[in-house]
């Protein structure tokens, strides 16, 4: 039975609504949203689409502005990347100068090299869905030219992630799929060297418990890939051939093909006949993808470790994602709501990044047990696509009363509850403020 409270003895129930407004204005850096001051001074990806999405519900101008300061450091080639370096910060490491991609980012702002989850296409509609109900007669002119950036992105996606076109997107650095010590990447990692160019200075520990961190030995690793596709000029295709981590993800593969049938629907209005055509191809291909990674036998969908040529059945949040995408049958509604309800009982009702009765649970440490907001938000929206309507919302539910009683909280403990990591976080109040528009 899922708990239909999401913490015991918790604070009475208020509405934050005016506070996650407050959040965003506090980290706002003029035009651009740092998920929290000091931890993260920059723009990241996919948290600035997700708090595009959050001002969708109370100021569509800044949400625009948002993903359009985001778009401002996409590449040539069609990559947007994980962290655009608007200004300068001495508060996180690795800064710009560690990537060494200036000569991919000539006449806009520096970035890194690698990219996060696309979730930009879905808040390209999401905020032009919201601007159109308004009334607004210049969300056409305004959504065009990030219609055209998701494009762009999308295509980079698929020939520079997928070129043996199985339909599956795979990820060169765990930093790109936003769960970066997911427990689903030890084995892959095994064989990645922990030897470095670069002189590491971690400066996440200094504002966070570095229990609640990843390893210096992981980082070693991260520097390790970072070291290795800088030598290569950031070419996508020479990165792919030295790639020591290569992982096709389900997690990454869903919130892309949900982000093309975004785009999709955009494109009646907004694209060329031609354009339909490739998105729908695009699609098509991702949904194909998806549909083969199921295992029943798991009752969710596994990643794949394309150097290993073998699944990765370590139980993680990214299993349950592809819901974001598909619309499964039968059988496979009965069993992922089943193994999700165990999931939900024993986390506080809400999906935690890996279940406390894993082995490789921590309650407190990243992506390696705690619930975080966002996958929440896109594991309600399966739900409801899906058609389990009851379970979407007592999920919704219990995430709006872990935000009521622990505050803006980067991710929370499983178990107890609590608030973890990096406080007034901005993809927390984006969280909220789009929860709480649903009920």
């Amino acid at each position: 039975m899922i708990r239909t409270t999401a913490v015991t003895n918790a604070m009475p129930t208020t509405d934050l609504t005016d506070a996650a407004k407050a959040v965003l204005a506090a980290n706002d850096r003029g035009g651009y949203t740092v998920p929290t001051a000091k931890l993260y001074p920059f723009q990241w990806n996919w948290d600035s689409a997700f708090v595009a999405m959050g001002f969708a519900t109370f100021d569509i101008p800044r949400g625009y502005r948002e993903l359009e300061l985001l778009a401002s450091g996409q590449w040539d080639d069609g990559m947007i990347p994980q962290i655009v370096f608007h200004a300068e910060a001495d508060t996180y490491f690795p800064g710009p100068d560690v990537w060494k991609t200036a000569h991919k980012t000539a006449g806009r702002p520096r970035t890194s090299g690698i990219t996060q989850p696309a979730v930009f296409g879905t808040a390209v509609r999401c905020l032009h869905d919201a601007a159109t109900a308004a009334g607004d007669t210049m969300a056409q002119a305004r959504t065009l030219p990030l219609f055209q950036a998701a494009l762009r992105a999308h295509r980079w996606w698929l020939a520079a992630r997928d070129p043996e076109r199985t339909g599956l997107v795979a990820v060169l650095h765990n930093w790109e799929t936003g769960s970066d010590n997911s427990p689903a990447f030890d084995a892959a990692f095994e064989r990645v060297p922990t030897t470095t160019t670069t002189v590491i200075k971690r400066k996440d520990t200094g504002h966070v418990d570095a229990a609640m961190r990843p390893r210096d030995i992981d980082y070693q690793r991260y520097i390790h890939l970072v070291d290795t596709y800088a030598a290569t000029g950031w070419d996508a295709g020479a990165q792919w051939q030295v790639a020591p981590f290569k992982i096709a993800d389900v997690q990454m593969t869903a919130i892309l093909a949900r982000a093309t049938e975004d785009l999709i629907a955009l494109s009646f209005s907004l694209g060329t006949p031609e354009e339909q055509g490739e998105l729908l191809d695009m699609h098509r291909r991702l949904i194909a993808g998806l549909q083969a990674q199921w295992r029943p036998e798991l009752a969710r969908f596994v990643s794949r470790d394309l150097i290993a040529k073998r699944d990765i059945t370590t139980p993680t949040q990214a299993g349950f994602l592809p819901l974001l995408a598909l619309d499964l049958d039968d059988y496979q509604r009965q069993r992922i709501r089943s193994e999700l309800e165990r999931w939900l009982d024993a986390s506080r009702g809400a999906l935690p990044s890996v279940p406390p009765f894993a082995n490789a649970f921590e309650a407190k440490r990243y992506w390696r047990g705690p619930i975080w907001g966002i996958v929440n938000w896109l594991l309600v929206d399966g739900l409801a696509r899906n058609g389990m309507h009851d379970l979407a919302d007592s999920v919704a539910d219990n995430v709006i009363g872990l935000i009521d009683a622990e505050g803006f909280a980067e991710y929370f403990d499983p178990v107890s509850g609590e608030g973890c990591g990096g406080d007034g976080f901005s993809w927390t109040a984006a969280v909220y403020l789009h929860l709480k528009q649903k009920r």
